[in-house]
């Protein structure tokens, strides 16, 4: 995501000729859309997308666990 940003950025500067980026290349300029696919292919390729998509599932599932105990009562006690 962070690739996409940095060339939305460049590609917003080049066009409209603001600083340095006016007068650089647009190989450079669209260099950062190509590593952002490469990004996700890699991602997609390797299962760490489903990874992070399954630890998210498992965090929301503990999370909801721990709230139907509290609001059943079910915590176990402070020690005295």
């Amino acid at each position: 995501m962070y690739f996409l940003g940095l060339g939305v950025f460049l590609l917003i500067f080049k066009y409209f000729e603001i600083g340095p980026m006016a007068n650089w290349s647009w190989w450079i300029i669209l260099a950062p859309f190509g590593l952002a696919m490469l990004w996700w292919a890699w991602a997609d390729g390797s299962g760490y997308t489903k990874r992070k998509a399954m630890d998210r599932e498992n965090l929301r599932k503990a999370e909801r666990i721990e709230k139907q105990k509290d609001a059943l009562g079910l915590r176990p006690r402070k020690p005295r």
